[in-house]
């Protein structure tokens, strides 16, 4: 085709580039957004939300670690009070992926899987078990989502979790205001303390240092320390709230829950000699 230099310098306007759209979140979502925020800084102004990991006001010995142990990875945090049932973990490498219900932003969403990432190199280094994030092929799946992306939680669930209770399954896509996180995690019905998968929310109306304590504690629980306990301190593993973060205490009780001498489906009763041991161990204490 002939050059037509005449033409060429015509200008041509530049086909509009499409913008992605903003979302604008529903009145209940950004209610929600504003009690948690008032939230956060409530326990902030009392003290609470401690990311100092425990400190001389928090001393514990080998018989705190043995109790709290047995509190948490023995009792569910949503079954029966005070039925024990057997000890549950991982067995296989956890490959842990971030997903994200359309509410989410681009940034927040970057910033989410650097917290992740960050977390899960932690847990590997302090179990000795193989934790890591992934992009695909995951088996433990940590989604973030605000209130609006209940129908995209809901589905997701279904595809991730076929066999799910329909109680379960509308406590993750609308839990209630004073359900901050949520996890469930366990293994095929065959064996359902050999943890081979897992899923937790988040939600995306909450503060930084509020998703991040909800990072820290539910994919800790989705690792087997299931239940709280008001006796465990300094822990997450707390409803008072008053650390935020992983504590030197939590620490020592993920050790022992993935110490080769316990096994996934172990009853309390045969756990606890190795328990007492293990806690001994972990203080530096002689056995």
């Amino acid at each position: 085709m002939p050059f037509d230099q005449a033409e060429s310098l015509v200008p041509q306007a530049r086909p509009a580039v499409p913008q992605p759209a903003v979302y604008k979140p529903s009145a209940d979502s950004a209610q929600l957004a504003y009690y948690y925020n008032a939230l956060q800084r409530d326990l902030l102004t009392r003290g609470l939300l401690r990311t100092d990991g425990g400190g001389p006001d928090t001393p514990y010995d080998a018989e705190d670690l043995a109790r709290s142990f047995e509190q948490l990875a023995f009792y569910d945090e949503y079954g029966g009070a005070g039925i024990s049932g057997g000890l549950g973990r991982w067995s296989g490498p956890v490959r842990i992926a971030a997903e994200f219900g359309p509410s989410v932003q681009a940034g927040q969403r970057a910033q989410d899987r650097e917290t992740l990432a960050d977390y899960a190199a932690r847990l590997a280094r302090i179990t000795g078990h193989s934790i890591s994030t992934v992009s695909g092929r995951a088996n433990f799946h940590v989604i973030f989502a605000s209130l609006d992306d209940s129908a995209f939680v809901a589905e997701r669930v279904r595809e991730l979790l076929p066999a799910i209770s329909a109680r379960d399954l509308s406590l993750l896509a609308a839990p209630p205001r004073s359900y901050y996180c949520l996890v469930v995690a366990g293994g095929p019905q065959t064996d359902p303390l050999s943890y081979t998968r897992g899923v937790a929310l988040i939600r995306a109306e909450h503060p930084d240092l509020v998703r991040k304590s909800c990072v820290h504690e539910e994919v800790a629980q989705g690792l087997g320390l299931r239940n709280d306990s008001p006796r465990a301190r300094p822990s997450i593993f707390n409803d008072d709230d008053e650390f935020a973060l992983l504590t030197s205490f939590d620490e020592k009780l993920l050790q022992m829950l993935y110490d080769p001498r316990l096994k996934a489906g172990m009853s309390l009763e045969e756990a606890r000699p190795i328990i007492r041991i293990l806690a001994r161990e972990a203080m530096g204490q002689e056995l």
